[in-house]
């Protein structure tokens, strides 16, 4: 339930937010048919961590201050406010009708002060230390907003949520190389025989190919770990995280599909599979 572009707040501009992000592919297609009142707390939860994404990852400046700016006024939406973005005078309505917590958005910023200094990651637990702070705080949002969180969903949500950002950052590894960036550990690297010299390249040298292929069936396995969730929730938050789960096995089978190349395009998922995958999580929920 990760991986959530906006302006930034100091710009005093915003995108077209909302129906931008229903566009989006990590957007599942089963959160659309999900009640007003309950898309609306998601697009408010999903449109401020699009802005702490992009204060990451696009602003032009001091991106620490800006991020550690919009923090500031994140915590206001806990406080006395009330908060100074118009993404998060929306947020804090949210906040005072579902009870959301402030830890969860509190991670997802300093997930981004983390990508300012740290652009590779040694090990694969290195890796996922990182995920539980930029992936694993969006399930738990999720479950708050369902009133579904205990220590068994958030256990197998934080699966869910690792699985889905590891993906994405294998559809994005070229782009993410662009940036300066490598989430592929160096571990892996070296047990694949690739350096981060060969993620330069136009198309993908059998190596590379064999490591994005390891590195998506860890994934998947993480994914099939944590989608015993979708069966333990009920009503609309089980339509609502099979989507999730849907959308990252659909991503997972482009990631599969026969001349897949993530340096020469990132894979998409198709929306055939997502309903198809859908179809399958709801029934085998409701036996």
């Amino acid at each position: 339930m990760a991986a959530m572009t906006m302006s930034t707040p100091a710009a005093g501009r915003t995108r077209p937010a909302l129906p931008a992000l229903e566009r989006a592919e990590n957007f599942p297609v089963a959160l659309r048919a999900l009640p007003a009142r309950l898309r609306r707390h998601l697009r408010a939860v999903y449109a401020v961590a699009r802005v702490i994404d992009d204060l990451g990852d696009e602003a032009v400046g001091d991106r620490v201050a800006l991020l550690e700016a919009f923090w500031a006024d994140l915590a206001r939406v806990w406080q006395d406010g009330p908060p100074v973005a118009p993404v998060l005078q929306q947020l804090a309505v949210t906040v005072r009708e579902t009870g959301l917590t402030q830890e969860p958005f509190d991670q997802l910023v300093q997930a981004n002060l983390q990508d300012q200094a740290v652009h590779a990651y040694a090990t694969v637990g290195d890796l996922l230390a990182y995920c539980r702070l930029s992936a694993d705080p969006v399930g738990r949002i999720v479950l708050q907003l369902f009133d579904a969180a205990d220590d068994v969903t958030v256990g197998l949500s934080d699966r869910v949520c690792t699985a889905l950002q590891l993906l994405e950052h294998w559809q994005d590894v070229a782009e993410d190389r662009r940036a300066g960036r490598v989430y592929l550990p160096a571990e892996e690297l070296a047990a694949h025989g690739v350096s981060p010299a060969d993620l330069d390249a136009a198309t993908s040298s059998p190596a590379v190919r064999r490591l994005i292929a390891a590195e998506t069936d860890r994934a998947a396995a993480m994914l099939d770990a944590g989608a015993p969730l979708v069966g333990l929730l009920h009503g609309w938050a089980r339509v609502a995280v099979a989507g999730y789960v849907a959308g990252g096995r659909a991503t997972v089978a482009a990631l599969r599909r026969p001349g897949t190349d993530v340096l020469a395009a990132t894979p998409r998922p198709r929306r055939r599979d997502m309903l198809v995958e859908l179809a399958r999580l709801l029934l085998r929920a409701a036996r």
